[in-house]
């Protein structure tokens, strides 16, 4: 085996070495009669060089300079360039790759192992099983790999293939990303379907729906122009879903709204839902204010701190607002408990009902329990069970026992079928029946 020497600033015409080729600052070598230099052995320079043809080699090692392959470049083992930077304008073929500075390659990657300290530029597709990038990843194709670790920006043009994606800033991908598990530090974007098993996102991600089959994990908003699939979302600050979503639970410190009918198991929001269409699922527990365009239908509790209200009905296995119950009609199997005011047009419905102290009740109640706390008004009652504290105001009463305390007020007729226990201070309009029978509830 022989060593090709190039000097400083000189040029060859070369068209196989067998043997190791060195390469001094400022070298640019040739191709003899076709359009690649073929090196058995082991490419080594220094400084600034130049392949004016396709270079195929065994390794490359270099350092303190640039090298440039005007044309493909594929080499057997493994390319090494400490403090310098690689372009290649055609294609590139190898194991591993280390390169503390940058790499552009025109056309395609295909390598195992690719390390890049600053940038990486890739003008086609990307195939590797690992790619590390300190600085920032950019590809106008398709990327193939099982991870992808870029420090700063992340941008890929076609579609991404990865088993796991670690971006410590931000992260962009035009095309359909499948992926395990995605991490990244500041902002994510996808602007087509998704089919991914994680997504942890430290500040803003923006996605076209798809499925998430495992945890949305966002530090700051959540935003999905298309219907999405999804199991656990949870966010720091608010989410946006549009058309109809359906996932498992939703978490958010901050906002949730949807464009379009969402399916869940639980809900849970710090501050206000906004929902334009239907609510189905099991919990929704709101700290400030709840508005559903159309249907609220919920297997278990409602927990609102303020205002819950829907277009049309509220149904639910229990019912607990702070403030304000508003929809055309309430209905719960267990209980209605509202501390500030309910307002229907066809009636609330619950095994028990209460309102709060001041509190009150527009449209029918039907209970089986009902308790209006002091100084509360209601208009209609059906009950078996009735306590009206002291100062409260009811229009008419139906029902099998009740009990009014101190200045209670009937505006309209009093019936019941067992027993009535009356404060001599009430106020009725008209005097109380005792009957046989009680007028069957409208609701």
């Amino acid at each position: 085996m022989d060593t090709v020497n190039v000097q400083s600033g000189s040029m060859e015409v070369l068209d196989r070495v067998e043997g190791d080729l060195n390469l001094a600052n400022g070298a640019t070598i040739r191709a003899k009669d076709s359009k690649k230099v073929l090196v058995t052995g082991i490419v080594q320079y220094d400084g600034d060089c130049v392949f004016e043809c396709s270079l195929f080699a065994n390794s490359i090692r270099g350092r303190n300079g640039n090298l440039t392959i005007q044309g493909d470049l594929a080499v057997e083992k493994a390319i090494k360039i400490h403090e310098g930077s690689l372009r290649v304008e055609g294609n590139l073929e190898t194991v591993d790759i280390k390169v503390d500075k940058s790499v552009v390659i025109e056309r395609n990657l295909s390598a195992e192992i690719v390390e890049v300290g600053g940038k990486l530029s890739i003008g086609g597709n990307t195939k590797a099983n690992e790619v590390e990038v300190g600085g920032t990843f950019e590809t106008k194709g398709d990327i193939a790999a099982q991870k992808l670790e870029v420090g700063g920006t992340a941008k890929i043009e076609g579609s991404t293939t990865v088993s796991k994606i670690d971006v410590g800033g931000t992260f962009y991908g035009k095309g359909t990303i499948k992926a395990e598990k995605i991490d990244v530090g500041g902002t994510y974007t996808c602007e087509s379907n998704m089919d991914i098993e994680e997504l942890c996102v430290g500040g803003t991600a923006k996605i076209v729906g798809g499925k998430i089959k495992g945890r949305v994990n966002v530090g700051g908003s959540f935003d999905s122009s298309k219907p999405l699939i999804f199991e656990v979302i949870d966010v720091g600050g608010k989410v946006e879903l549009r058309g109809e979503s359906e996932g498992k639970k939703i978490s958010v410190g901050g906002a949730l709204r949807t464009e379009g009918n969402l399916k869940f198991e639980d809900v849970d929001v710090g501050g206000t839902v906004e929902i334009h269409g239907d609510a189905v699922g099991e919990t929704i527990d709101v700290g400030g204010k709840l508005s559903v365009e159309k249907t609220i239908k919920l297997s278990g509790k409602l927990a609102v701190g303020g205002v819950a209200e829907a277009g049309n009905e509220i149904l639910a296995e229990s019912i607990g607002v702070g403030g304000l119950l508003k929809a055309q009609k309430v209905e719960a199997s267990s209980s209605v408990d509202v501390g500030g005011r309910i307002e229907t047009v066809y009636g609330t419905k619950a095994a028990k009902v209460e309102i709060g102290r001041k509190g009150k009740i527009i449209g029918v109640v039907v209970a089986k329990e009902v308790i209006i706390e002091e100084k509360a008004e209601v208009e209609d009652i059906y009950a078996e069970y009735l306590t009206m504290e002291e100062g409260s105001t009811a229009k008419n009463v139906y029902a099998k026992k009740i009990r009014l305390e101190r200045e209670c007020k009937i505006t309209g007729e009093l019936r019941y079928t067992d027993e009535l226990r009356k404060d001599p201070t009430i106020t009725l309009s008209k005097e109380s029946v005792k009957v046989t029978e009680l007028p069957p509830p409208p609701i």
